[in-house]
Formats: structure tokens, C-alpha cells, sequence
């Protein structure tokens, strides 16, 4: 295990040295809150934060992206022929990525990145970043990754895990990517890894300790897919729900999108953006049948994909990290750890 010092006085030094070889993003205060953006130039990433609203999701999958380009001039010799749009993949680094949203990309994956089906913009973004973690001292009190399958020094998906010291920060390495980019930056100032590595281990229990918050997930896969379904309780879940998609929105782990083409004039490009499951037009067939009219089904849907279709295919973890977003965001008070508590403890006696 190798341990990088990094000084803050040397902090926007390296950052800058990083510019000329990846494109930065990083936390800013944007008012009272914070978000993902591109650091401009002299621009640094403020570390000092809680939680953001939005993951840095949309940096990977942005929540509209133009995919093709068309005409539909007919004098033109290429006319409705889709062209792949020109986008910039080159590299690129995260500055100060929660490891529960780490976490978040790897479960994504699964759907954008699998032996089956690639889906290239996904797989090209994702390739190319750098992802540069920041360890979680002081969860929230919504948090409960810890019971996710995560936690608040979680390293998995992290090329580098950064742990704030005060005056320095420790900077772990966890892959080759993180490794060349401390080169790229110039901090090399390697320390005592054991010391270090103690410290960290320290704080991690420490930070660990702060999370008061869990869900039980362990009888989920063994319970019958259908008796959830039809489970009488969804209609008490769902009661308050008003269909706004705030909590698919801002969940680092939702990845519905839909296509849409816009044409001005002759000129037109196809896109894809963000969609829910809690929108009553998402599942609208053309006859105009829905098979999901109700807030009551969309709302299950929800639940039954994050915490038993997931489970049902892939068998290790539920489609969840534990960031507790939804919780602290949702307009009308749903949380889903009491649904998952609902759901686990279905059928006992």
C-alpha cells in the first residue's frame, strides 16, 4: 500500500499542473449548496462539504446528450443519415467523489457495460476519468452506507482516496489511474504507510461510528418476487407520493433515459435524457394503454427494482448505496429505508 502526502500549500499547484492533461471537476458552492461542475481556470475545488443534491453522475451521463446528428434537407446527398456527434473524450479526473457515489458507478455499470451490451458514450466517459475520492469524516444523519455495501472510506470504484488530515491530505492509491495522476500533479512526497495507513484506519472507525442510520437487506432475495408485488402495503407507500421524480433524479444509481429527436428546420439531432419511473408517461404504449397508471404502481415499481429485481438478477447487494438523497430530498417524506425494512420483514411471523 503506498500513501501520498499532499500538503495544501501544494494543493492548487498540482491542480493546475493537472490542466494540462486532464479536464478538472470538481465541488463548488453554487449559493447555500454544493455541485459538480468543470473547475474553470484558477478554479478550485471546495472539499469542505456534507453531501451535494446531485451526484457527479451526469459528468459520465450527462441529463441531456446529444448522441446523432442529421438533415433532413433532401438536396443533400447525406440526408436522415444519423452521424455520431463529436465528443470530447479525452481525459478527464473527479475531484472529491463521495465514496458512496464510487460505489454508485460500478452498479451502473451493470447496465451500460456489460459482456452482452456496451452502451458507447457510457463506456467512453467512464474509461477515460479519473476518479478522485475524498473520504466522508461526518456522514449525514440520512446517511446508512454502511449497511449498503459501502462505507464512508469505501475505496472500490476510486482510482485515489483522499483523506483530509487539516493541514494535508493523505492520498491513497488504489489504481494505476490514480497513480499517474499524483505524477501528472507532482505531489510525490510519499510517507511511512504503516503510520499512515493507521491514522486512516483510525478515522475510518471513527467516521464509521457516526452512522446511526441502517436497513436490513439480508431476507430480500429469498423472498417470492410476486407476494411483494402484492404486497398490501404499497398503497400505504405510495399515499403522499406526488410523481415528481425528485428521487430518481437525484439518486446516483437510477439510469432510465429516454431518445428524443428535435429538428430546427432542416438541421435536426437525436438525443437522450434523463427519465423516471415515476413519470405517469414513461411506460404510455403508442395504443395509448398504460400499464403503470397509478402512483401506487410507480411508486412500487421504484422500490421493486432498487431492492428485488436487482437483488433477483444479480444476487449480491441491493441497487443502492446508501446516500440517503431521496430521504433528505423528497417533497412529501418517503423514505426508503422504512420500505425496505416493509419488504425484508414481508411474510414473517
Amino acid at each position: 500500500m503506498k500513501i501520498i502526502q499532499i500538503d495544501k500549500k501544494n494543493w492548487a499547484k498540482g491542480l493546475e499542473n493537472l490542466k494540462g492533461s486532464y479536464r478538472l471537476f470538481g465541488l463548488v458552492k453554487d449559493n447555500e449548496f454544493h455541485k459538480f461542475k468543470r473547475l474553470d481556470k484558477d478554479e478550485l475545488p471546495d472539499c469542505n462539504y456534507f453531501n451535494t443534491r446531485l451526484s457527479p453522475k451526469s459528468i459520465i451521463y450527462p441529463q441531456s446528450e446529444t448522441v446523432f446528428e442529421f438533415s433532413i434537407d433532401e438536396s443533400k446527398e447525406d440526408h436522415h443519415i444519423l452521424k455520431e456527434t463529436n465528443t470530447d473524450y479525452s481525459p478527464r479526473a473527479i475531484i472529491g467523489v463521495r465514496p458512496c457515489d464510487a460505489t454508485a458507478f460500478l452498479l451502473v455499470k451493470r447496465n451500460f457495460d456489460t459482456h452482452e451490451y456496451k452502451d458507447p458514450y457510457w463506456t467512453r466517459a467512464y474509461k477515460t476519468t479519473t476518479f478522485v475520492g475524498l473520504a466522508c469524516n461526518n456522514p449525514q444523519a440520512t446517511c446508512f452506507c454502511t449497511s449498503a455495501g459501502n462505507g464512508p472510506f469505501h475505496e472500490e470504484g476510486l482510482d485515489l482516496l483522499l483523506v483530509d488530515m487539516g493541514d494535508h491530505y493523505f492520498a491513497k492509491i488504489i489504481s494505476s489511474k490514480g497513480e499517474n495522476l499524483l505524477k501528472a500533479a507532482g505531489w510525490e512526497t510519499e510517507t511511512d504507510a504503516e503510520t499512515a495507513g493507521n491514522l486512516i484506519t483510525a478515522m475510518k472507525q471513527e467516521a464509521e461510528a457516526k452512522i446511526t442510520s441502517s436497513i436490513t437487506t439480508d431476507k430480500l432475495k429469498d423472498k417470492t418476487t410476486t407476494d411483494l408485488f402484492d404486497a398490501p402495503f404499497w398503497e400505504e407507500v405510495a399515499f403522499a407520493c406526488i410523481n415528481c421524480g425528485t428521487c430518481t433524479y437525484v439518486c446516483p444509481t437510477c439510469w432510465c433515459f429516454d431518445i428524443q429527436d428535435e429538428v430546427n428546420g432542416y438541421s435536426g439531432i437525436r438525443m437522450r435524457n434523463w427519465d423516471s419511473c415515476m413519470f405517469p408517461l414513461f411506460t404510455l404504449h403508442a395504443s395509448g394503454h398504460n400499464p403503470r397508471n397509478t402512483n401506487m404502481q410507480r411508486a412500487r415499481q421504484r422500490f421493486m427494482h432498487k431492492l428485488k429485481y436487482y437483488v433477483d438478477k444479480y444476487g449480491d447487494g441491493i441497487q443502492c448505496v446508501g446516500c440517503g438523497r431521496c430521504i433528505r430530498l423528497c417533497p412529501v417524506n418517503i423514505d426508503i429505508r422504512r420500505v425496505c425494512d416493509l419488504m425484508n420483514s414481508y411474510g414473517d411471523c
